[in-house]
């Protein structure tokens, strides 16, 4: 889902942008992160230009398993007490030149990344397609290659990305001999931001940023000032029972957002996003969260919109274990939205121009927003947004910020995600009836939008 800045953050950014943008208010779950239940080992692999059509599927018997295992085990091994010379003797010498160096410059960029787990896991059984017409006649083998990695400080388990590794049996034993190889089988490898070049990581109380060193400079320090007062912020209307760290990722080019965010989502436009390798609502888990800054837009927000990106996507974070798939848009958006707003000192009628348009124009709306009206390329995506906020404002006019923490965990945490139990959540919440809440609202809107 991709969403643009919306009417008066446009207004807000330090340059004139060709058309209005929207914040990111949504947080797109991270490319499938593959098989996570096979034996724990140890490793990495970096970028390659390799080629190939696919063909078979090969199997190996467990000891090879076990001798790829003992590779990956060397490598991160290597990687974590920094000794380039084993790191590189776990690559195979016959590989493609440009996988070569990638694998050395993917070292030197991983120098200062704080880093408390890298390993890997492999599927105990199957593996993917062997692609033709490789460089040499060698024996080749790709079992399903798990990457898990930790940030340290931020993630209190590991999480784990897909990484398609193609493997090649030499005379001293198995070898990492592409990460790309198998693109044309339809398996990518998973790039982190040391995948784009050297990494420069700022450390503050409530979490570090992530990105790469000459590029946003100054917006580094900005956003770093700003984290901090960020949490504390999103902390004191959601509670203080969620990490409280976060991991600020600024990537240098929106190819590599991305490839952060997943490529199934469209970052176009888009000012930041968070995202997250898995959930578990029963448990009050996510695992892998980190909001992801858009490239283009990060030197030019002022220091309004950046409090409010931050805030709102923060937000996200915070809640998310507590957020079952299918919950209502407008009570997620709306929520982190009021979070994002809040203490910004904007008036209503400046945050919501659509909706003042909307009223003065005489269309005023029948409803709240549904899914589909927060999907990119919508023709209702800023009035949805805008729409949502409203109706969390309205719900503090009934109960208060408290009522609306209460309601949105409510709702959002039944996995059962139905009108009846929506309807429930506001009559125990609200004391009202969803009717008499829906009409209420609506209600609201002309006094303080129109």
């Amino acid at each position: 889902m991709g969403v643009r800045v919306r009417g008066w953050l446009a207004a807000a950014v330090a340059v004139a942008l060709a058309a209005a943008l929207l914040v990111l208010a949504y947080w797109p779950v991270a490319e499938p992160s593959g098989v996570i239940d096979g034996r724990l080992v140890a490793g990495r692999a970096a970028p390659a230009d390799v080629t190939t059509t696919t063909t078979s599927t090969s199997e190996r018997a467990g000891a090879d398993t076990d001798s790829i295992e003992e590779l990956l085990a060397r490598r991160a091994q290597a990687l974590l007490t920094r000794s380039e010379a084993d790191f590189m003797a776990t690559i195979d010498p016959q590989a493609d030149p440009a996988f070569v160096t990638a694998q050395r410059e993917l070292f030197g960029n991983l120098d200062g990344v704080p880093l408390s787990h890298w390993s890997y896991q492999l599927s105990p059984t199957g593996s993917l397609p062997v692609p033709q017409g490789l460089r040499d006649a060698g024996e080749y083998y790709a079992p399903r290659t798990t990457l898990r990695y930790a940030l340290t400080g931020i993630d209190a388990e590991p999480t784990s990305r897909p990484m398609a590794y193609l493997y090649v049996r030499r005379a001293g034993g198995w070898l990492l001999a592409s990460d790309t190889a198998l693109d044309a089988t339809g398996e990518k490898t998973w790039r982190g931001p040391w995948d784009f070049g050297p990494c420069k990581v700022l450390t503050v109380a409530s979490g570090l940023l992530l990105g790469h060193p000459g590029t946003y400079d100054r917006a580094f320090d900005e956003y770093a000032v700003e984290l901090d007062a960020a949490v504390a912020s999103v902390a004191a209307v959601w509670g203080t029972g969620w990490s409280q760290r976060v991991a600020v990722l600024l990537p240098g080019t929106v190819d590599e957002m991305r490839a952060l965010v997943g490529t199934s989502f469209n970052v176009d436009g888009i000012a930041a996003a968070a995202v997250a390798d898995k959930v578990d609502v029963a448990n009050g888990v996510a695992v892998g969260q980190r909001v992801v800054l858009n490239p283009s837009l990060t030197t030019k927000l002022s220091p309004v919109a950046r409090r409010i990106v931050l805030r709102h996507e923060i937000t996200h974070v915070a809640a998310r274990a507590s957020t079952v798939d299918g919950a209502p848009m407008w009570l997620l958006e709306g929520f982190a939205d009021y979070v994002g707003y809040r203490g910004s000192d904007l008036e209503p009628r400046e945050a919501a121009p659509d909706l003042v348009r909307a009223l003065r124009g005489g269309r005023p709306p029948i409803a709240l927003p549904v899914a589909a009206d927060f999907v990119g390329g919508s023709a209702n995506l800023d009035l949805a947004y805008q729409l949502a906020w409203s109706a969390a404002l309205y719900v503090v006019d009934l109960v208060g910020e408290d009522g609306l923490v209460t309601l949105y965990r409510t709702v959002a945490g039944d996995p059962t995600q139905d009108d009846a139990t929506l309807a429930d959540a506001v009559r125990t919440v609200l004391g009202v009836e969803f009717d008499a809440f829906l009409a209420g609202w609506l209600a609201s809107l002309p006094p303080r939008f129109g």
